[in-house]
């Protein structure tokens, strides 16, 4: 725990079988909420994931009580810490896909990419036989991403098949390693199994993602450029982990910089400028009054539950 920062966020996953998913929810919920913890765990027949908030104790506590579930005992989780509690609810979901590539054929836990330390990240991706591809979505990647990558430009992670079948031969021409990342490190898992699926064989990913290089690799050492877009509502984070510069358009969910909030197209919780053409006057109506209840309930001192977290 940091001293100067009371809430432990934990981003985790788990590729594991579980028979009855559905099952797991209740017991799962009732946990959560016991212990005073927020934000989302998402549960399938291929395993769990999600980022979850509380106090250093109930966060140590949850994370036993998850280890302990069938085939989940190596959990992976990154820590990082916030001022307050970065999400508004709990939520305990079921799900087809714990991460959704609608590809029902991959399998991560029979074959994925080659684990990368952060440590050793920058030398992969110096080396000129390395093609480098950010698996996240473009209202992630607008925000930062690794010196010379690629970025698919996908509004969904079901993009990513179709995007890398369109364009294989550009990426891998005079190139043999294929190297990924993504925030936390369960896209890479399904990313990478499917490039071995489809024939590629020098697949890497980076160990931990974006996070973990960001905590572990010194900023004058450091590759990344920007801040790391994350669904809560801290919404972004640099080096060292340290709560970033962004904050959240409530109307089209895109994080939005300084110039941004600076923009005549700029009304808080109702428009932005990636979204002023995009609403009508109707919508934004609907988002001027849910503002208007939004600030009357900060007002009072209460969370509004209208106000959803980061993310799409």
């Amino acid at each position: 725990m940091s001293e100067a920062l009371p809430i432990t966020v934990a981003a985790l996953y788990r590729f594991a079988a579980f028979a009855d998913p559905a099952s797991m929810r209740e017991p799962l919920f009732a946990k959560c909420e016991e212990l005073g913890i927020k934000g989302t765990l998402l549960l399938a027949r291929e395993g769990l994931n999600g980022t979850i908030a509380g106090t250093d104790n109930a966060i140590g506590a949850i994370i036993d009580h998850l280890r302990a579930l069938p085939d989940c005992a190596d959990l992976e989780v990154k820590y990082s810490y916030a001022a307050k509690m970065p999400f508004i609810r709990l939520k305990v979901r079921v799900k087809q896909e714990i991460v959704t590539m609608g590809e029902p054929d991959i399998d991560p836990r029979a074959s994925v990419g080659r684990y990368v330390s952060p440590e050793d990240w920058n030398a992969l991706i110096a080396d000129p036989d390395t093609v480098v591809i950010d698996t996240r979505n473009d209202y992630e990647t607008a925000i930062g991403t690794f010196e010379g990558a690629v970025d698919p430009h996908t509004a969904s992670f079901r993009d990513f098949p179709a995007w890398f079948r369109e364009h294989r031969d550009d990426l891998l021409e005079g190139r043999k390693k294929v190297a990924m990342f993504c925030t936390g490190g369960i896209r890479c898992e399904k990313s990478t199994s499917f490039l071995r699926a489809e024939g590629v064989d020098e697949v890497y990913h980076l160990k931990g993602g974006i996070l973990k290089y960001l905590e572990t690799v010194p900023e004058e050492e450091s590759r990344w450029q920007g801040e790391c877009f994350v669904f809560d509502e801290r919404v972004a984070v640099g080096h060292g982990l340290k709560q970033g510069d962004y904050t959240l358009c409530r109307a089209c969910r895109m994080p939005l910089d300084a110039d941004d909030r600076q923009s005549p197209d700029f009304a808080e919780g109702v428009s932005c400028p990636h979204c002023i053409g995009d609403r009508d006057e109707a919508q934004r109506a609907r988002y001027a009054e849910r503002q208007k209840q939004v600030e009357l309930a900060r007002k009072r001192g209460v969370g509004h539950v209208g106000v959803k977290p980061p993310g799409r």
